[in-house]
């Protein structure tokens, strides 16, 4: 096929259905009375004008049996906790509702409906796989979307989000450009699901940028239980035939590469994967940050467990680097002791960034009224917003859709950060692979060319 298309949707985890761009309703939305369970909030008068404290929410899944983030909520509570004491922003106090989503369209439903309810001025450094539910009343209200985690394609199309990572596209383009000058056969293992036929393409992408084929393609069950039968598959895949490079012909075999994309089922693969791998000794797993973090690599066994000498795109610098102390002294004065919070989760490290962003805008209008309205129009005014070098200095255009905006005509218009890291796994620790951060715009430009 020549030409190009605008790819449909990005990798998500298992239970959600793929989303679509979403027009700014033009009504106000009816408000539901019923609450998400779970919800909390950090203590102060609430109100949105003169000396009454900011409102914000931070909601995202915990205790369920999927995807759990119970350490973005717990740091945005802890981060309203240091303004606070500080003197808030601009003299104001920061008011943080929660909601627990708890992966699934209902609960992110009533999340939003809540934050309508409550009058809040923005959703702050959330996660939710289900956009298709949570937009369309923040949207109706004027609610603006920032720092959420970019598993859904709403994130990057909705005009009241603003993200600060690129999400799954950026992992997965990077990722393969990465593998292109390392590895030899490159096997990807995913989802047979519509989200997960997305996969192939973005991975493609960065490994044909540099001069790699694309990778085999193994499909699994997004639930199963165990994936023997993947792995050996992929392990095949990945030590057969010869690898061709630039062009010029077959060349010898390099280490062959296994990449999984399974979501939360990446440690369930690992765990079958160990053990299939013991007769390719030479055969390395690579893995977007979005399926595995310390927590899991710590989880799995550390230095002698299966992500050992593991390749992992991240958004951010790795957790170890100077640039995330101010986060970490937040997490040390205001939530010491709090288990939840974890400094080298991605997750928390979104919120902090989130919340960097949110004072920034708000610190800009001076003494002027702080409403949903005030907030979304000085980010779509070009507001410049410095992170301390953990992103590039974040902007969102007004028009996203204008002929400078290069990641529009791939579907991606919200898209401002589309950086990403190379990490790697060295006695159970992530380290930086490579210094600096790669940008794969115009690798996912081309990420619809076949």
């Amino acid at each position: 096929m020549t030409g190009r298309r605008r790819i449909r949707s990005t990798f998500l985890p298992r239970h959600h259905r793929p989303v679509r761009p979403i027009a700014l309703a033009a009504g106000a939305v009816a408000v539901c009375a019923a609450l998400a369970t779970g919800c909390g909030v950090v203590p102060g008068t609430t109100g949105g004008s003169g000396d009454d404290p900011i409102k914000v929410m931070t909601w995202a899944p915990s205790g369920t049996e999927a995807t759990n983030k119970p350490g973005m909520p717990a740091f945005a509570q802890a981060y309203a906790r240091w303004v606070n004491a500080s003197g808030g922003i601009n003299g104001r106090k920061l008011t943080v509702l929660t909601c627990n989503e708890n992966n699934d369209g209902v609960s992110a439903a009533k999340c939003a409906r809540r934050a309508v309810k409550e009058n809040v001025v923005a959703v702050v450094g959330s996660y939710s796989q289900y956009g298709d539910s949570f937009f369309p009343p923040l949207e109706g209200a004027g609610i603006p979307y920032i720092g959420g985690y970019g598993v859904t394609n709403a994130e990057f199309t909705s005009p009241l989000s603003y993200p600060v990572n690129g999400g799954q596209p950026t992992l997965l383009a990077g990722l393969g450009k990465e593998l292109a000058r390392d590895c030899g056969n490159v096997t990807l293992v995913r989802p047979d699901t519509i989200a997960g036929d997305e996969l192939p393409v973005l991975l493609d992408s960065g490994l044909t940028s540099g001069g790699h084929r694309a990778a085999s393609d193994v499909r699994a069950a997004d639930d199963a239980n165990e994936y023997s039968a993947q792995s050996t598959k992929a392990l095949d895949g990945a030590t057969s035939g010869t690898a061709v490079s630039g062009g010029s012909g077959a060349r010898p075999v390099k280490e062959g590469c296994v990449v999984p994309a399974l979501g939360d089922r990446t440690s369930t693969f690992m765990d079958s994967f160990r053990r299939a791998r013991a007769e390719y000794p030479r055969v390395r797993t690579a893995v977007a940050m979005g399926s595995v973090d310390q927590t899991e690599i710590d989880a799995s066994g550390g230095a002698s467990g299966p992500y050992e000498g593991s390749y992992i795109t991240g958004w951010y610098p790795v957790e170890s680097d100077a640039r995330w102390d101010a986060m970490k002294k937040v997490i040390s004065k205001e939530a010491f002791g709090d288990n939840r919070i974890d400094s080298a989760d991605a997750g928390v490290q979104t919120t902090w960034i989130a919340y960097t962003v949110f004072s920034k805008a708000v610190e800009s209008l001076g003494g002027g009224e702080v409403t949903a309205d005030s907030v979304r129009g000085v980010l779509n005014d070009g507001l410049k917003i410095p992170t301390g070098g953990l992103t590039p200095t974040l902007e969102w255009p007004r028009d996203t859709w204008s002929s400078t905006n290069h990641l529009a005509s791939v579907g991606f218009p919200r898209m401002v950060n589309a950086n990403v890291t190379l990490q790697v796994v060295r006695q159970g620790q992530l380290v930086a692979a490579r210094k600096g951060f790669t940008d794969v715009t115009q690798t996912l430009q081309h990420a619809d060319i076949d």
